[in-house]
């Protein structure tokens, strides 16, 4: 019997570390502690064993008669620990210990008894689509002793569990158990109630959900998600959405569509802007073919060779021939199409004003730099509306009164010149200063030199 014994225990740890190994470590294990009953009355007289069939009722007799015919040890009697497998099948392997005082309509002293099982049971819980009710049906089978004789029995069992919530339930169950023993088994009914905790599931990611029925197992999420998080909270799961950090709309896989043209930000050029996808997404307010980001005239169609404007750019300077005042010299916004002198250029006319010479004390200019004078034309010209003063300065020779009349003369002998070779005349004013602003000493020669000049700056 001892072997016997043995042999049971072994063969079922061997089917509790078969199933555990065989199936997904996710599904979970659950332990119940309780009590059992057992009843050796309902079963049928057609077999003795070692009970005179006298001493039981039909199958079912009297099968809840509690007071009469169960036995039941007042402390925790039964315990089973069970692992889900698949498809609603639960493996149990369960032990229970009990005095038995009643054998049908009789009593007995004290009897022992030790039970062994292992049960296969199928839980319509999924089947039913309940989250607290689940009824149960199985088969199994088992090893017994009453008073130290043991024998094998055939387990046929129906239970149900009420679940208070995912990992805690009170589970009612009934097992008939045939015994397989003519002479000396008895078959018998146990019934049991016991606390259920179930655990042993995998939450890699510590959101609540295991990782068997989390899509995202190693990512917090949420449960309407089947555990995948939703970063920007548009009901969208950030696995299936384009644009997982910006809130938007299901139609464009959660991307955001701010101007509403039905082109998602991410592939709208012009994204708070209402417009065109053959534009992507940027308006063409004329309707000339040309987006208005990249049309000069967006309000007014105009050919694609004018930048979307009716007018041309012949400068290309950005400015409309329409609002260029110089149309055919490249310029600036700023200075409405037209060039703008700069530092540099004021230089280079100083550089050729100094070459400039006089006769002496006179305000006529010799000849010799007239080719001088009209290399200054020619630069000024190419600022066309940049106005320039001709200004003339002296050493501190001489009377004061003489010095500044000699330098107004000789810059408006200047002036005079440039506008008798094509300069405009509204485009140049001239001013004498006389020795008020010298650029050297007048101690010496060289000095003095340097301070008898000509020089040209722009007016403002």
């Amino acid at each position: 019997m001892k072997h016997l014994f043995k042999l049971l225990v072994a063969a079922i740890l061997f089917m509790g570390i078969g199933v555990a190994n065989a199936q997904d470590e996710n599904h979970p294990w659950a332990l119940e502690v309780g009590v059992n009953a057992v009843d050796f009355y309902p079963v049928g007289t057609s077999d003795k064993g070692r009970i005179d069939p006298s001493m039981r009722g039909e199958m079912f007799d009297e099968f809840f008669n509690a007071n009469d015919h169960w036995n039941i040890l007042p402390s925790v009697s039964r315990i089973a620990l069970s692992r889900y497998i698949a498809n609603g099948i639960v493996f149990t392997a369960g032990g229970s210990v009990n005095k038995i005082t009643k054998i049908g309509d009789s009593s007995a002293d004290d009897l022992n008894y030790y039970s062994a099982d292992g049960e296969i049971k199928y839980s319509f819980k999924n089947a039913i689509g309940s989250t607290w009710f689940d009824p149960s049906i199985g088969i199994g089978g088992g090893y017994t002793w009453v008073d130290d004789i043991g024998f094998g029995t055939g387990n046929a069992l129906a239970g149900v569990k009420f679940w208070f919530n995912e990992n805690i339930a009170l589970n009612l169950q009934s097992t008939y158990k045939h015994a397989f023993e003519d002479d000396y088994g008895i078959s018998h009914f146990q019934h049991s109630a016991g606390v259920v905790f179930q655990f042993g599931g995998v939450d890699t990611d510590g959101d609540g959900i295991y990782d068997k029925d989390d899509e995202c197992p190693e990512t917090p999420g949420l449960a309407e998600f089947n555990g995948c998080p939703d970063t920007d909270g548009d009901g969208i799961p950030d696995h299936l959405d384009e644009c997982p950090d910006t809130p938007g709309l299901a139609e464009f896989n959660g991307c955001p569509d701010t101007d509403g043209d039905k082109i998602p930000d991410h592939l709208d050029e012009c994204p708070t802007v209402a417009g065109l996808a053959k534009f992507n997404g940027c308006p063409d307010t004329d309707g000339d073919g040309i987006p208005d980001h990249l049309d000069k005239c967006p309000n007014e169609a105009g050919p694609a060779a004018n930048d979307g404007c009716p007018w041309p750019d012949r400068d290309g300077d950005g400015v409309l021939d329409k609002d260029d005042q110089c149309p055919d010299v490249p310029g600036t916004v700023a200075n409405n199409g037209c060039p703008e002198v700069t530092v540099e250029i004021i230089k280079q006319l100083n550089e050729f004003s100094k070459t400039i010479l006089f006769d002496l004390g006179k305000a006529s200019i010799r000849k010799d730099s007239y080719p001088v004078l009209q290399n200054i034309v020619d630069i000024m010209k190419e600022y066309p509306t940049a106005k320039f003063e001709i200004e003339g300065h002296t050493d501190s020779s001489g009377s004061l009164k003489l010095n500044e009349k000699l330098s107004k003369e000789r810059a408006a002998s200047v002036k005079d010149y440039l506008i008798s070779i094509g300069m405009d005349r509204d485009r140049l004013t001239s001013e004498g200063y006389g020795p008020s602003r010298p650029i050297a000493t007048n101690n010496t020669a060289a000095g003095r030199q340097q301070n008898r000049r000509v020089e040209i700056s722009l007016k403002k």
